[in-house]
């Protein structure tokens, strides 16, 4: 049986049957690895894709990057990445850009909502397929993307929340630190976790203060919380990146007793639940994300698959579990896979 490493090295192969190869390398017989793999809607000509997500510097966007490249080997599609720069302005001048030219279909993750809707719009209307991913680009009802595929925020906020909670019994002090508050996506994790602690008048919220995904201003802002509150008892974190760097700075207080839990859980975190410095993590399945939106443009130009009855649908929920020291080593062997 081939090793993990072997397995991978062989489906990032050439192009050539690639969809056939990555389901024989799961042990698949090949004749039907083939069939499966034209099942799939591999297409036959190299298809251009772009994408975009909030910014590379965040690790669930890295991964996504990875992700999508890894599907687009398999379906036959070249991606080309337009990176977001966790700004607003900076994005929008990316999506400026992508709307110049052409493609087969589009992927975007909005760092803001309503910040990309007039150049996303010029792609719908020249009759470009363009899958939102994670963060509404705009309301739905406002914009025909094709498809969105995102987490339930809220449950994510709220299922970490209630595990923090559930672990201080109830009582105590919490921060929760949030990412930037134009992301639907934050908005979400913010009310998951509002929706816990009202429950329990014996929970004390002591700041929320948004650190915008950017772990240094993380790590500036919770140099003051340290200094201000003497009794931190748990934290929620919108994403992970910002868990961990503000851990590194209660490690540097002798703070480490404050509970901390994330979203996304990234292999760090994942190692961080196992160590015990993070109580716990949910799974934003990045790879199922960027990935799931290859599939869909893809399905787009080769089989034309529509929005709505009988094709895509307009919203697709795509969630992770809740990642605690029991399921870690599993959510870490499929991300590596980029299966979640």
């Amino acid at each position: 049986m081939p090793s993990r490493t072997d397995r991978r090295r062989f489906l990032q192969g050439s192009a050539t049957g690639m969809a056939a190869a990555a389901l024989a390398g799961f042990g698949i017989n090949p004749a039907l690895a083939e069939e499966m793999g034209k099942a799939a809607g591999r297409s036959d000509k190299p298809l251009k894709a772009a994408f975009s997500n909030a910014g590379l510097q965040a690790t669930w966007c890295a991964q996504g990057k990875q992700a999508a490249e890894y599907w687009g080997k398999l379906f036959n599609v070249e991606v080309t990445w337009f990176d977001g720069e966790l700004a607003a302005q900076k994005q929008r001048a990316a999506i400026d850009n992508m709307a110049s030219q052409k493609w087969d279909f589009v992927a975007i993750q909005a760092f803001g909502i309503g910040t990309l809707t007039a150049p996303v719009n010029k792609m719908i209307e020249a009759g470009i397929p363009v899958i939102d991913m994670d963060t509404l680009i705009a309301p739905l009802a406002s914009i025909n993307v094709h498809s969105f595929l995102a987490p339930d925020n809220e449950f994510m906020g709220a299922s970490v929340t209630q595990s923090l909670v559930d672990a201080i019994n109830g009582e105590g002090n919490m921060i929760m630190t949030q990412g930037a508050l134009g992301h639907t996506g934050a908005q979400g994790r913010a009310r998951g976790f509002e929706s816990v602690v009202k429950k329990y008048p014996k929970i004390k919220v002591l700041d929320t203060q948004p650190a915008d995904w950017d772990v240094t201003k993380t790590a500036r802002i919770w140099e003051t919380y340290l200094t201000k509150y003497p009794k931190i008892d748990a934290a929620y974190f919108h994403n992970d990146d910002m868990a961990l760097a503000a851990y590194n700075v209660m490690k540097a207080h002798n703070r480490t007793n404050i509970l901390i839990g994330g979203c996304d859980a990234m292999p760090p975190a994942l190692q961080a639940v196992l160590d015990g410095k993070m109580h716990a993590t949910v799974r934003n399945p990045s790879c199922r994300i960027h990935g799931g939106a290859i599939v869909a443009g893809v399905a787009a130009i080769v089989s034309g698959e529509k929005t709505g009855a009988g094709g895509i649908p307009k919203n697709i929920i795509v969630d992770g579990p809740v990642v605690t020291k029991a399921n870690a080593p599993g959510m870490m062997w499929m991300e590596e896979h980029f299966l979640i």
